[in-house]
């Protein structure tokens, strides 16, 4: 990469998308509060307890993080106490506040934290670290984001190896513009409630790496 768009980058990274990160997660919580509570008595009724999900995440450089988002799914086990299938579990309230992207609201605390960026790749499981390819691990050259390149082109509704070859897309093509363009395409895909989750499944399959497939 040359040094004079390398320089651009950093300077990009490092104060003008930082900046634009928190100053927006900051006006639009605003904005939102009253949303946030509403479902925050909703979830709590719902969930019968709390409302917030907390669950360790890598973010940029493989360093592990609290990510949190609202509880979509009760606490329901079958008879030998063992958490039912995702499907079984996803409340009604859940179901709308997954197919809204709602779910996602309380990261905005993640992004003004620092551990997030409003545009960045999806932060994904810890577990996930020892499976990926080098090629695939070059996602955590960045923050991760609430949305990305990846969720605006297929989010659950493509394989695992299409969203890691389009997160390695947005690491090597980062940029203000690029930022723009998926923070639109975003808001008209949380329009439409449009790749919320896999054909056929309540969430995403899990990623076992191609050497465990």
């Amino acid at each position: 990469m040359p040094i004079g768009l390398s320089f651009r980058i950093l300077m990009y990274t490092k104060i003008l998308k930082q900046t634009f990160d928190f100053a927006f997660s900051f006006v639009v919580g605003i904005i939102v509060f009253p949303i946030f509570l509403l479902l925050v008595g909703l979830l709590m009724v719902s969930n019968r307890g709390n409302p917030f999900f907390f669950q360790l995440r890598p973010g940029k450089k493989g360093r592990v993080f609290k990510l949190v988002k609202f509880k979509t799914m009760n606490n329901k086990k079958d008879v030998l106490g063992k958490l039912l299938p995702d499907g079984e579990r996803l409340t009604s309230i859940g179901r709308f506040v997954r197919s809204t992207s709602l779910d996602e609201l309380p990261q905005l605390i993640n992004v003004l934290k620092g551990d997030m960026s409003l545009v960045g790749p999806r932060p994904l499981l810890v577990k996930y670290l020892e499976r990926y390819t080098k090629e695939q691990a070059r996602r955590h050259e960045v923050k991760p984001g609430i949305t990305g390149w990846a969720q605006v082109n297929g989010r659950n509704g493509i394989t695992w190896d299409r969203k890691f070859e389009l997160d390695v897309f947005y690491v090597n093509n980062l940029s203000f513009l690029l930022d723009l363009k998926i923070l639109w395409i975003t808001l008209e895909k949380v329009l439409k409630r449009s790749g919320v989750t896999a054909d056929g499944q309540a969430t995403v399959e899990e990623f076992k790496g191609k050497q465990i497939k």
